[in-house]
């Protein structure tokens, strides 16, 4: 073991997700010692445009940082490493890093493509007809999720920003860049969402030619990254003066390459110290607005419809696939939202504090919880993809469906029509793990992180509908976990990334599929891809 061994160093994780920043301190074991988050604003616009401010993120990591630090009572320089990560939301920047306007609006404060933004997608399904040879390494489609995509429609509808732009950036090398001043891209983002070839260190000319964006082969890349480098290498000098006085820290923090959202929690879960599964069994399912879930190998596999395989984009030397649904705990809200009851159930939750899944989960379990699932949730049954199927069908056009609907708008019908919710998110997370099983990839366990994660009744639900272990991680915060991780790796205290993993998680509840349900929970299954089947021919009908 080469782990130094230090007193009073903490690790500083900061996460960016759709809604909020978030910010958590860890110490040398991985005990999250004080976190605080700050809210980020949204803006949606017809055609399926979702844009962000970089300057407005940058704002919330700062309020959340100081936060942060300042519930876990320590000082400055207690925190010896940082690490971020991000959703895989689109940055562009103009010379000095001035913003610069993405959409309609013309509005430059508004210079990020979030994640969720389908704008793009007729330049997705253009470039998916060119069949490069680089969408093998996306499962064989490329998603408007995407970087790619996105960058051509900036390109065809919004050339003065294109073509000014200085910088084009995923949100996570952003902020590592907001923080340090370096340039460098995380190996994680630019695999994952912009088509670098990991495992051959370069990004195919070809390929951008083909698509319609030459002018970034032309510019040998210098607007994408020159400089690709593993999530936890220490970046530049550090975190500079302006940064450290921006978030209250130390000039020349060590600050690490940061990794997409979904993936530090992936770093934060399969690594972790646990009797259920290994590194190479199980998936990390990151629940959150979406849900993504990633699956390493020691060779590559190639499954249709589940993006990768990425070479050393979570865990190093390790190859990646990643899936997941573009809706998971966003499809619930939207769907409990359309309920007669909701308003009602909403105020009655909000009198208890907590939010409306949240009281619905426990009013379940004082039902009987999940053992009663059948009866509780009846002949209802939803195929959640509000946002389109990300895996493993890489549909975005797919739709959501409700069957078995009847009059009732009571708290029970609303109950129901939660868990057909998370039964419907089940199924798709069934349906991934079986696309990689048939390319011989051995899984046996989930391990959840996320807010919707903490649910008991959501883990038990989700082990009852794939007939997996779903094993639950024993930090409240695995993705700032895995961010925290990276700033460890960064500092010097772990040797490496997976002795970092080691270190600083551990699994904690364990649920087991109750075998009672076997038969009900692929019947279920059955009825869900009865039900998909239904909607793609009502589209092709159309």
């Amino acid at each position: 073991m080469t782990t130094k061994q230090f007193d009073n160093r903490n690790f500083l994780g900061i996460d960016v997700g759709t809604g909020s920043a978030r910010a958590g301190v860890f110490d040398r074991s991985g005990r999250l010692i004080g976190s605080d988050s700050a809210p980020v604003a949204l803006w949606r616009e017809a055609g399926d445009i979702v844009e962000q401010s970089s300057e407005d993120i940058w704002r919330a990591v700062c309020r959340s940082v100081r936060g942060a630090v300042a519930e876990a009572g320590i000082a400055p320089d207690g925190i010896a490493g940082i690490g971020f990560d991000a959703t895989c939301s689109l940055v562009v920047l103009g010379q000095g890093g001035a913003p610069l306007p993405v959409g309609p609006s013309g509005d430059p404060a508004r210079n990020v493509i979030v994640w969720m933004d389908h704008r793009a997608a007729d330049q997705t399904r253009r470039i998916n007809q060119t069949g490069e040879k680089v969408l093998d390494y996306v499962g064989g489609t490329i998603s408007p999720e995407m970087e790619t995509p996105k960058l051509l429609w900036l390109a065809e509808n919004m050339p003065g920003t294109f073509f000014r732009a200085w910088q084009f950036m995923d949100l996570t090398d952003f902020l590592t860049w907001r923080a340090t001043g370096s340039l460098s891209r995380s190996i994680c983002t630019v695999t994952c969402k912009w088509t670098y070839l990991g495992h051959e260190d370069r990004w195919d000319d070809k390929f951008f030619r083909k698509v319609g964006l030459g002018v970034l082969a032309d510019e040998q890349f210098r607007r994408i990254g020159t400089e690709i480098v593993p999530g936890g290498t220490r970046l530049a000098a550090g975190l500079t003066a302006e940064a450290a006085a921006d978030v209250g820290l130390v000039a020349g923090t060590p600050v690490a390459a940061g990794l997409i959202d979904a993936h530090a929690g992936g770093v934060g879960t399969v690594g972790a110290r646990g009797t259920a599964g290994t590194v190479l069994t199980r998936m990390a399912y990151v629940f959150g607005t979406s849900a993504c879930t990633m699956t390493t190998t020691p060779n590559p596999s190639f499954v249709p419809g589940v993006w990768g395989p990425y070479f050393s984009a979570m865990v190093p030397g390790l190859w990646l696939n990643e899936g997941g649904q573009s809706a998971a705990g966003a499809a619930v809200e939207h769907l409990l939202q359309m309920h007669l009851h909701s308003a009602q159930a909403t105020q009655v939750a909000s009198q208890k504090q907590q939010p409306l899944a949240d009281w619905l989960a426990s009013e379940i379990e004082s039902r009987g919880g999940a053992e009663r699932l059948p009866g509780l949730v009846g002949e209802l049954h939803v195929v959640p993809e509000f946002l389109g199927n990300r895996a493993p069908f890489a549909d975005p056009d797919a739709r959501a469906l409700i069957a078995g609907l009847d009059m009732r708008s009571d708290l029970e019908s609303l109950l129901a029509l939660y868990l057909a919710g998370l039964c419907g998110l089940g199924c798709g997370a069934r349906q991934i793990v079986r696309a990689q099983q048939d390319k011989g990839i051995a899984l046996d366990t989930i391990v959840v992180s996320g807010g919707a994660a903490k649910s008991r009744l959501v883990r038990q639900v989700l082990a009852d509908i794939t007939g997996l272990t779903v094993a639950a991680s024993a930090s409240p915060e695995a993705v700032l976990l895995g961010s925290a991780m990276l700033g460890s790796v960064a500092s010097g205290d772990h040797a490496d990334l997976r002795e970092a993993m080691e270190a600083m998680s551990a699994l904690g509840d364990i649920h087991l599929p109750q075998a009672v349900l076997a038969g009900w929970a692929d019947r279920r299954f059955k009825a869900f891809e009865a039900l998909q089947k239904v909607g793609r021919a009502i589209r092709s009908a159309s």
